[in-house]
C-alpha cells in the first residue's frame, strides 16, 4: 500500500455523461493518465454500473445517482426531466462520493466532467479542486454551440446557397450546421444541453477536447484564445494505433455483452477490401422509407456488406432482403467496431459521422459514405468530404431521404472510382497523423503531458 501510494501522483475523478458514446472516450483518456502516473476513478450512475460489462483494472469504478437507478433514463417523462433529475441527484451524490473518497488513502485533487455536466464544476469548486470539462465532440462543433450560446450565430439562411461564416470554421452552407440550429426550434432540449457546457466555462482550470491539434489546427487556436483548451485525442485503445500501453485492447466498458465471432469469421473469409461495413451507432433511428432505400443501395454496389442493425430496428429491415442478400451480406445486432474497422477486409464505412466513429474511421484509414442523421453528425460529414477529403457526404433528396442510386453511386465511388483513389490516399496520411498525434499527447508539444506535470505540481 505505501508503494503504492508513492507512486499515485494525484487522484483523478472522472464523471462521465451516461451514454456510452460519452463514456468511452472519457474512459479511454482515464486509462492514458493512469499510464502517465495518475490514479483515476470513473463514477457512473448506478444503472449504467449495473447494465455494463466491465473489464477495466486500470480505472476504478465508483457511483453517482441520477435519480432512476433501477431502471435508468428510460423510465424519465421526458428528456428534460431526466437531466433536471440528473443535475439534482448527481450533484448531491457527486458530493458524498468525493467526501467519501477524500476520506480514503487517496483523496482527489481534481474532477474530469464531461462538458454536458456543467453543475459538476459548481460542485468540485466547493471542495477546492482542479476543475476539468472534457468535450466528446470535434472542435468544430464545439465552436458552433459557443458562438450559438453567445448570440454571435445568426439563425441560418433558408436559402441553401447561402453560407455560414463561422470563426476558426471553413463556410457553411446551412445544412452543414447541427440539425437544431438549421431547423430553428426543432429539438429545444438538446439545444440548451449543448449551449450550456459554456455557461461556466470561464470558471475551469483546463478545457480538454478529444480531437487532436493538426485535424482541427484552425479552430484549435481560435479556441485557445479563450480557455485553456488542448486537445488530448484520438481516445482509441492503445493496441490499435501507438501500442503503448500495455493490454490495452479495447474500450472496456460496454452496455451489451455480444458474442463477436460470426461477424470477425465472416471478414476473415473475405479478400482484402472488399466490404462495405455498415452501422449507425447507438442512437440514431432511421425511417422505415430510409431503411428500405439503404437496403435496396447496399444490394446494388454489389459489395460484401456488413450491416449492423440493432434490434430495436431490426422489423423495418423486410425479411426478403435478408434472405436474397445473404450470400454477400451479414445483417448482426452488435459488432466490435474497432476490430472490424481496423481488418484488411474491410475497403468502405458507411456511417451517420458520429464523433466517435468518425474518429475511429479516420484513425483506422478507411474511407467513409456519410449519412449524417442529427446533432453534430452533419458537421462532422462537411469535414469527412470537403476539409480531410477522406470520405463522401451521401446527397438527400427534398424529402430528406437518401435514396438507393445515390448510396450506390457513393459506395462505388469509394471501392472502385478515381476520387476513392484520392480518398483511400489521404486516410493513409490522416491514419499516419492520427498514431503521430497520440504518440505525442494530441499535439507537437505533448498536450497529455502538459497537463499531467501542471496537475501534479498544483
Amino acid at each position: 500500500m505505501d508503494m503504492e501510494r508513492k507512486a499515485c501522483r494525484g487522484h483523478v475523478l472522472v464523471l462521465p455523461f451516461p451514454s456510452q458514446g460519452h463514456i468511452n472516450p472519457i474512459l479511454q483518456f482515464s486509462k492514458r493518465l493512469v499510464s502517465k502516473g495518475l490514479k483515476a476513478t470513473l463514477a457512473v450512475t448506478i444503472f449504467i454500473s449495473k447494465s455494463m460489462n466491465a473489464k477495466t483494472n486500470s480505472v476504478d469504478i465508483e457511483t453517482i445517482s441520477d435519480g432512476f437507478d433501477d431502471d435508468g433514463f428510460t423510465k424519465a417523462d421526458c428528456f428534460q426531466t431526466y437531466l433536471s433529475c440528473l443535475k439534482e441527484r448527481g450533484s448531491e451524490t457527486l458530493t458524498e462520493l468525493i467526501k467519501k473518497l477524500n476520506d480514503s488513502d487517496y483523496p482527489v485533487k481534481c474532477v474530469m466532467y464531461d462538458a454536458f455536466l456543467p453543475w459538476a464544476l459548481d460542485v468540485a469548486k466547493e471542495f477546492g479542486l482542479v476543475t476539468v470539462p472534457f468535450f466528446t465532440q470535434s472542435c468544430a462543433v464545439d465552436n458552433i454551440y459557443y458562438h450559438a450560446q453567445q448570440g454571435l450565430l445568426s439563425p441560418p439562411p433558408q436559402d441553401v446557397s447561402s453560407t455560414v461564416s463561422v470563426p476558426g470554421l471553413p463556410p457553411l452552407e446551412p445544412q452543414d450546421l447541427p440539425c437544431f440550429l438549421y431547423v430553428v426550434g426543432s429539438d429545444p432540449v438538446y439545444l440548451a444541453l449543448v449551449v450550456n457546457q459554456f455557461s461556466n466555462l470561464d470558471e475551469a482550470d483546463w478545457v480538454l477536447v478529444n480531437s487532436f491539434d493538426s485535424l482541427e489546427n484552425e479552430v484549435v487556436e481560435q479556441m485557445a484564445k479563450l480557455w485553456r483548451l488542448r486537445t488530448i485525442g484520438p481516445t482509441l485503445p492503445s493496441m490499435y494505433l501507438e501500442k503503448g500501453i500495455e493490454d490495452d485492447k479495447d474500450y472496456n466498458l460496454n452496455l451489451f455483452n455480444p458474442d463477436t465471432t460470426m461477424c470477425m469469421n465472416w471478414l476473415n473469409n473475405r479478400l482484402s477490401g472488399t466490404v462495405v461495413y455498415v452501422s449507425f451507432g447507438s442512437i440514431a433511428v432511421l425511417g422505415v422509407e430510409q431503411m428500405e432505400e439503404l437496403a435496396l443501395g447496399l444490394r446494388m454496389s454489389n459489395s460484401y456488406i456488413l450491416w449492423v442493425v440493432r434490434a430495436s430496428e431490426r422489423d423495418k429491415l423486410s425479411n426478403k432482403f435478408v434472405d436474397e442478400a445473404s450470400e454477400k451480406c451479414l445483417v448482426v445486432s452488435w459488432c466490435p467496431q474497432l476490430d472490424v474497422l481496423a481488418h484488411k477486409a474491410v475497403g468502405c464505412f458507411v456511417t451517420h459521422c458520429g464523433w466517435n466513429s468518425t474518429l475511429e474511421g479516420l484513425s483506422l484509414g478507411v474511407p467513409m459514405v456519410g449519412l449524417p442523421q442529427w446533432a453534430d453528425q452533419t458537421t462532422n460529414a462537411k469535414y469527412v468530404e470537403d476539409v480531410w477529403e477522406v470520405g463522401i457526404r451521401a446527397r438527400v433528396d427534398d424529402q430528406g431521404i437518401v435514396r438507393k442510386e445515390e448510396l450506390e453511386l457513393c459506395i462505388r465511388e469509394i471501392m472502385e472510382g478515381k476520387r476513392g483513389e484520392l480518398i483511400k490516399k489521404n486516410t493513409i496520411k490522416w491514419k499516419s497523423l492520427a498514431k503521430e498525434a497520440v504518440d505525442k499527447g494530441g499535439s507537437s508539444d505533448n498536450n497529455i503531458d502538459e497537463f499531467v506535470a501542471q496537475l501534479v505540481s498544483t
